[in-house]
């Protein structure tokens, strides 16, 4: 019996030895994890500002499967809690980096290997450099599909250093294109008050979340809104949003059709709203009403305007804030139905970095009538992540540059067009019901956008009426 045990035992041993022999003469090859520093020959890496450089420059996507070259850059992504997928973003540099790019690999996870602050090569030969759901990207064909699992240890070198990401401190105003695939940093933002307060949403656990989902992240400093976006895979998918103020950091990147820039974290960690003191706007909602006033206390319809020349008369304050464009009497025959002139806004081609327009009515005394309401119709023409805003003043002490001094507060019942709207068409407000409103005052419209791609839209407005019974 021990003589066949013991031959059993070395029948077994050269068997191990034979398998592991022909796994090594099958290459099945363990990358190296050490971290050990790749050599390149003089002029064989290259920048993922060059490649964006490239990009630009050509207009299309580009074939590098010639290439001898490898291009090097910083991991900003993981996919530690399931929040990004089968895809990694580097960037130029740790700290004050100037072009990001995102590397499409058939993998999952990759945060075991392509830690954040990793520095990795990537080698661009059998690669395409295009664009991709709005953003740069490597991929393998024209189409940019994925690098396959079994390659990605062929095209990616890792390097021994690991750094520190340093996030790029920005506002939504300034998002652009040069800010694409970079980690970056918004100060004194909370969550919308709709989501956290008059709802207590998750970051992606809601039934109406099919992929993403879709969060709004308010600016206190502008006002201005991006969203932030949550794989419905994301490990923490089912936790409450904070409700209060502070930080979040992410990368900038695009939702899926590329039109619109998002926000995206890695994790908890880089949601630091710890300031219980939000910055809600104050609301004064008496709702709609059923009908509205008979007597007229205010109405313009613009029809006495001049084409091209800023709104004036009739008691408007057509005043600047920030930036060089004002209201603006428009007329065309593009809108579905003809509605003669109306006034305008917007920022397209101004080159702003900021643009907040107001156009404010004459003084309406609200005390002295009963059952007063507002209507009013608008428009847009693409006005992506630009805003149009119907607000109220009773401190407003007339002077056009104290507007911005003022308390304005918002008057959320009206229905104002949104980006997805026809551009043809104009859509009524709705009886805006003002009668919870105290004290004369006055009422604006503030227009917020920028000469950026993605902030600057354009608003028409016509046909306003203050009525009261």
């Amino acid at each position: 019996m021990k003589t066949i045990n013991l031959t059993y035992v070395f029948l077994a041993i050269i068997a191990l030895f034979t398998t592991v022999s022909c796994v090594n003469d099958d290459d099945y090859t363990v990358p190296d994890l050490t971290g050990t520093d790749p050599v390149f020959a003089d002029g064989q890496v290259t920048s993922v500002e060059a490649l964006r450089n490239l990009f630009l420059q050509e207009g299309e996507t580009v074939d590098l499967s010639d290439s001898t070259q490898y291009v090097e850059g910083y991991v900003i992504s993981s996919d530690e809690e399931g929040n990004w997928f089968e895809e990694i973003i580097i960037q130029n540099s740790a700290s004050e980096p100037t072009a990001g790019l995102r590397v499409l690999i058939d993998e999952s996870p990759l945060f075991t290997y392509y830690e954040v602050g990793r520095k990795i090569y990537v080698k661009l030969e059998g690669l395409h450099l295009g664009e991709s759901n709005g953003v740069l990207t490597l991929g393998v064909t024209e189409n940019l599909e994925k690098i396959p699992a079994p390659l990605q240890f062929d095209y990616i070198e890792r390097s021994s250093i690991v750094e520190t990401i340093v996030p790029v401190q920005t506002t939504i105003a300034d998002f652009s294109e040069d800010l694409e695939n970079i980690f970056v940093q918004l100060t004194n933002v909370q969550f919308a008050k709709e989501e956290v307060v008059d709802q207590s949403l998750t970051f992606a656990g809601e039934a109406t979340d099919e992929f993403d989902g879709e969060r709004i992240i308010f600016s206190c400093d502008s006002e201005q809104t991006v969203l932030l976006s949550t794989s419905t895979f994301a490990s923490f998918k089912s936790v409450l949003l904070p409700t209060g103020r502070g930080t979040i950091s992410g990368v900038l990147t695009r939702n899926f059709f590329g039109d619109t820039f998002n926000l995206a974290i890695n994790d908890l960690s880089d949601v630091m709203l710890e300031d219980e003191n939000r910055c809600d706007p104050v609301e004064i909602d008496c709702g709609l009403a059923a009908v509205a006033g008979i007597n007229v206390l205010f109405e313009d319809d613009f029809d006495g305007q001049t084409v091209n020349s800023p709104i004036s008369g009739n008691g408007w304050t057509n005043f600047i804030e920030a930036g060089s464009e004002q209201w603006e009497a428009y007329s065309s025959t593009s809108n579905s139905v003809s509605i003669g002139i109306s006034a305008r806004v917007g920022a397209f081609g101004s080159g702003d970095a900021s643009t907040i327009s107001w156009l404010v009515t004459p003084l309406v005394d609200f005390t002295a009538e009963d059952g007063e309401t507002l209507e009013f119709l608008t428009s847009n023409s693409f006005s992506d992540g630009s805003t149009l805003e119907l607000l109220y003043s009773s401190d407003w002490d007339g002077v056009p540059a104290n507007i911005p001094n003022a308390t304005w507060d918002v008057l959320p019942a009206a229905y104002i067009t949104q980006d997805d709207d026809n551009f043809r068409e104009f859509y009524e407000s709705g009886i805006v019901d003002l009668s919870c409103v105290e004290a004369a005052g006055y009422i604006a419209f503030r227009y917020n956008g920028s000469g950026a791609a993605d902030f600057d839209g354009t608003y028409e407005l016509e046909g306003v009426q203050i009525k009261a019974n």
